[in-house]
């Protein structure tokens, strides 16, 4: 029997693998992780890029090398010291530690971050000479791709605005590309620093002359490109100067699409400040705005409600008589019941009767036709009739007494 003929299948298309100045392994420890984790690194220009293996196309975190501060020395005693090698990066906003397997990839990563950092090969570090070239080659094409890019701390502002940017904001930095006031391809550059308590603003003059930017100071300096520009300033200032990057990751105001149900119309809207519990459902309607009382006839209203009774205490225990409440006459019939404020009434003990309650009245009986009644029946009937006739006449008699005191007793 023959099989059923498949489609040929294509080659599944993959991306180009990122491209790095250095990659290797490298064991990573942030400020909130509690170990180390691996994972497979690169330099990517100003970004250290982290994989789960070397086969992953999109990075799962990036360190933005533009927040550098230093590299220090991470001493580490235990089991793991002779085996493994560590060093810190030290960040603006946080310290990241590092650990790798040997002295020459610690070595290899301190150099290549220095070199695109400081935009400089190293020197003080244990490298061989082919590790140096490397990382000159790596020097080049970094110059040359910051070239052709606009520095991240140059910003379309004003001469006041730049001032009032690194007023705002001094844990962003305190150096600042901006266009240059003459109207031409000039760049200025604005500095803030702090001498004894008091502000220091500083503004610069970068001049252009065909494809190099000329820094008008007292020793003119020539720069290749911006990047270059802001680099001068780092390193003649022992970094005390820190290029301006305004994190911008985290927005402050929330906001959302409202979209109009009358034209179809959607916009960018801002809640207002006042509502701080959640919003109602689209298709639930609004409540009706509260009718406005004025003050006076408010208080008149409580006026004429009676003082509420205190309450008895949780140790009494009252008896409270069921009884028919008066019906309830309002001014305002529109109101609801539900809006009146009923006045409870107070408990009241029980009271026991005085008197016990009277006996039913039971009908007086007919003696004379009770005994007329007997005198027939016994006397055709026995010869003992007269005995008993005298007998009965007794016991009414007796009867008759007794009911004239009861009656007396009663009256």
């Amino acid at each position: 029997m023959a099989s059923a003929l498949s489609p040929p299948r294509g080659h599944k298309l993959k991306g180009a693998p990122p491209s790095h100045y250095y990659e290797s392994f490298l064991e990573k420890k942030g400020p909130c992780d509690q170990d180390y984790r691996k994972f497979w690194a690169g330099l990517q220009g100003l970004a250290i890029c982290f994989y789960n293996s070397n086969r992953d196309l999109q990075p799962l975190e990036k360190l933005d090398l533009r927040l550098f501060s230093k590299l220090k020395e991470e001493a580490v005693l235990g089991r793991s010291y002779a085996t493994a090698y560590h060093f810190s990066l030290v960040l603006r906003d946080q310290e990241v530690k590092f650990k790798v397997e040997s002295l020459e990839s610690c070595e290899m990563w301190k150099g290549f971050i220095l070199t695109v950092v400081e935009l400089r090969v190293p020197s003080n570090l244990t490298l061989l000479p082919g590790h140096l070239y490397m990382m000159a080659e790596v020097l080049t094409k970094e110059e040359v791709r910051r070239a052709a890019e606009v520095p991240w701390c140059f910003l379309q502002v004003s001469r006041l605005e730049a001032q009032l940017l690194l007023e705002r904001y001094p844990e962003c930095g305190n150096l600042l590309l901006r266009p240059g006031g003459d109207g031409k391809d000039s760049v200025s550059v604005t500095t803030r620093q702090i001498l004894n308590g008091s502000p220091v603003v500083k503004h610069y003059k970068v001049k252009r002359e065909g494809p190099k930017y000329v820094i008008d100071v007292e020793d003119p300096f020539s720069c290749p490109s911006l990047e270059a520009v802001v680099n001068y300033f780092v390193t003649h200032t022992k970094r005390a100067l820190v290029p301006f990057l305004l994190d911008e990751d985290y927005e402050k105001v929330l906001g959302f699409v409202d979209s109009d149900q009358e034209n179809g119309e959607s916009a960018w809207a801002v809640p207002s400040s006042r509502g701080s519990g959640p919003a109602l459902p689209a298709n639930v309607p609004k409540p009706l705005p509260p009718v406005p009382v004025s003050v006076s006839s408010q208080e008149d209203k409580l006026s004429q409600l009676p003082p509420l009774p205190q309450l008895p205490g949780q140790d009494e225990s009252y008896v409270t008589p069921i009884e028919d409440s008066p019906a309830a006459e309002y001014m305002n019939q529109d109101v609801s019941l539900s809006s009146q404020t009923v006045p409870l009434k107070p408990k009241k003990p029980a009271r026991l009767p005085a008197k016990p309650p009277k006996p039913p009245v039971v009908p007086k009986p007919d003696l004379k036709a009770i005994t007329s009644i007997w005198t027939r029946k016994l006397g055709g009937s026995s010869p003992q009739a007269p005995s008993l006739v005298t007998r009965l006449g007794d016991i009414t008699a007796e009867l008759e007494e007794k009911l004239q005191k009861r009656r007396a007793l009663d009256h």
